[in-house]
């Protein structure tokens, strides 16, 4: 058998160098634990970056998946499969939204959105309208309009010149958005609670703002919901936190609670804006996916985990928040199971924190330029969120103390 080592080298002869991991293999897993190839437990508190919404092998999810397999996988979009019409059915059952088109990741459903709102715009509405108004420090997807989307320059590095007809504006400032609407605009694209930027909430009013200038202006509103949907924030969708709805909706990483799977979901005016042939994906909608998705929806329905998620997130927001008091470690913020530990980075070396945290036996993520991200499953309990909060500071006072 491989050891831990081997399959780091490994890794390092025969993947191309775009990531740069942490030198450990996970072998298995169970609800919110994983456990490495040489034994050790880690408590995981990074959900793979939001993923693993029902934690690891949980058995709802693997019978799900495990029948799949044992009738049909793939059957491309030429035909039409149960699964995908039964997930469509759900998610529009759960949302403002009328049409669902699936993908394979959120950038993919991104493009979806973007693709679909300039087609609307010129083909149903006849205007001449193709330009987006983004969010400084958003993230929208690794792809070429994705990346042009996202507003840090990080992601831009070496891929110019980006997809025109993008332009970007501070995050939470109305009237920024205000002055940057032209007679070309055609959508506002923003995420509800900013993710990779640094877990970063929609102040209040700010959504229902962006939603009175869409409508004064003829524009559509685009929520990315690719981290904050299905539970995340304690609300089925984020933007539910603000009663506001969008016209166009896109969602990914815990829809399948780790089988890759993406959705866009609009109103069925905008959705006119697609015909035949105008969008495709050979994978996207296939039976497996979503098998697991409809999985993973039923069983955060049946075991209340969008309830579970607004009452551990508050406990965990109130554990972290009583983590200020150590050296560098500025504020608390988040909503719902998707939250982030500000710290100032001249005092506080976040990387050796997670560094070490992941030493102790928990698993946190980086997010922005500030934050350490907790993105725990939703199954997560009480005892769980008690006991990250204790790693995570023990980690802080280590890697403060110079340890």
């Amino acid at each position: 058998m491989s050891t831990t080592a081997d399959l780091v080298a490994l890794a390092g002869r025969v993947m191309t160098p775009n990531y740069a991991p942490a030198p450990l293999v996970f072998a298995r897993g169970e609800g919110v634990w994983l456990h490495d190839t040489e034994g050790k437990a880690y408590l995981d508190f990074a959900a793979g970056i939001a993923v693993s919404a029902l934690g690891h092998a949980h058995p709802a999810l693997v019978r799900a998946l495990t029948e799949q397999a044992r009738s049909v996988l793939h059957v491309s979009n030429l035909w039409l499969n149960e699964p995908a019409l039964r997930l469509a059915e759900r998610l529009t059952g759960l949302s403002f939204a009328d049409r669902v088109y699936f993908g394979n990741s959120g950038a993919e459903a991104n493009e979806a959105a973007f693709k679909l709102a300039r087609r609307y715009m010129r083909l149903v509405r006849g205007e001449d309208r193709y330009g987006f108004i983004c969010m400084e420090k958003s993230f929208h997807g690794r792809t070429w309009a994705a990346i042009t989307a996202t507003g840090q320059a990080k992601y831009h590095e070496g891929f110019a010149p980006l997809v025109p007809g993008f332009s970007h504006v501070p995050f939470n400032d109305l009237a920024a958005v205000e002055a940057a609407i032209e007679p070309t605009t055609c959508a506002i694209v923003v995420e509800p609670l900013q993710g990779e930027g640094g877990v970063l909430p929609a102040a209040p009013g700010y959504l229902a703002g962006l939603r009175k200038l869409c409508d004064a202006h003829g524009i559509l509103l685009i929520f990315d919901e690719v981290q904050t949907g299905v539970g995340r924030t304690g609300r089925w969708f984020g933007h539910e936190h603000a009663g506001v709805t969008p016209d166009i909706m896109t969602l990914a990483k815990g829809l399948a609670g780790g089988v890759p799977i993406s959705a866009m979901v609009c109103t069925e005016a905008v959705a006119q804006g697609f015909a035949p042939g105008a969008h495709a994906s050979t994978f996207g909608g296939n039976p497996l996916a979503c098998r697991a998705g409809l999985a993973v929806v039923d069983t955060i329905e049946a075991e209340d985990l969008v309830g579970n998620t607004d009452r551990l997130g508050a406990l965990l927001q109130a554990g972290l928040t009583s983590l200020e008091d150590r050296p560098g470690v500025i504020m608390a913020r988040g909503q719902g199971l998707l939250q982030g530990l500000v710290v100032d980075t001249e005092v506080l070396d976040r990387g050796a924190v997670v560094a070490e945290a992941r030493r102790l036996g928990l698993l946190v993520t980086l997010a922005g330029y500030d934050t350490i991200r907790l993105s725990p499953p939703l199954v997560v309990g009480r005892a769980h969120v008690e006991q990250a909060v204790e790693l995570l500071g023990a980690a802080i006072d280590a890697v403060a103390g110079g340890k």
